[in-house]
């Protein structure tokens, strides 16, 4: 294993906002024509929204370093914006589906829990929000494997996903994450070791 496949395994377990969806062949195939033309994963117009929502998240962190009172101001009118908006467009949006879940996660794929029943070979498109930073990626990957498990009443599956689309600063931005993290463990345990 050489040193770029090394640091894209690092694996780390954590809660992260994740939607998941199911990806037929052909649109598979035009959105990685498209960015073989140069068109980015992110210029689509479903990402509309996720793309605006994070960018003005990104912005509002880089205010808060030089005036704290006024990004607090502006954060507070983004949600009450955000209410309204709801209460007039009943179409749910990618916001909607992004949920806090557990995923173990490296550069080169990801796994994750669920109810819904995928099989292998499946073609899935991931949306990933990193919270400490608000850090979006959307990428394509196929399922390796699926394990079952009963978790209490419902039957769910530990779905196995390598990555097949994926921007390489993406793939850097989850790698930053996990080593990220891993320190922050690291941290943590000499902390209670004390």
């Amino acid at each position: 294993m050489n040193g770029e496949d090394k640091r894209q395994s690092v694996r780390v377990d954590s809660r992260i906002m994740f939607a998941v969806h199911h990806v037929s062949k052909d649109d598979f195939v035009r959105i990685k024509q498209d960015l073989d033309n140069g068109i980015s994963l992110y210029e689509r117009p479903e990402l509309s929204n996720i793309r605006t929502f994070v960018g003005a998240r990104a912005a509002l962190e880089r205010l808060k370093e030089r005036d704290a009172d006024m990004a607090d101001f502006l954060r507070h009118m983004d949600a009450k914006l955000n209410v309204l908006l709801k209460k007039v467009d009943y179409n749910p949006s990618l916001l909607d589906k992004l949920t806090l879940q557990e995923v173990n996660i490296a550069g080169n794929g990801l796994a994750f829990w669920s109810t819904k029943k995928y099989v292998r070979g499946n073609l899935l498109e991931f949306y990933i929000v990193f919270p400490a930073d608000n850090t979006f990626i959307a990428c394509f990957g196929e399922v390796v494997e699926c394990q079952p498990e009963k978790a209490g009443k419902e039957d769910r599956q530990r779905v196995s996903c390598h990555f097949k689309l994926i921007m390489e600063k993406d793939r850097e931005e989850i790698i930053q994450y996990n080593f990220k993290q891993q320190g922050l463990a690291l941290q943590r345990r000499r902390l209670e070791g004390t």
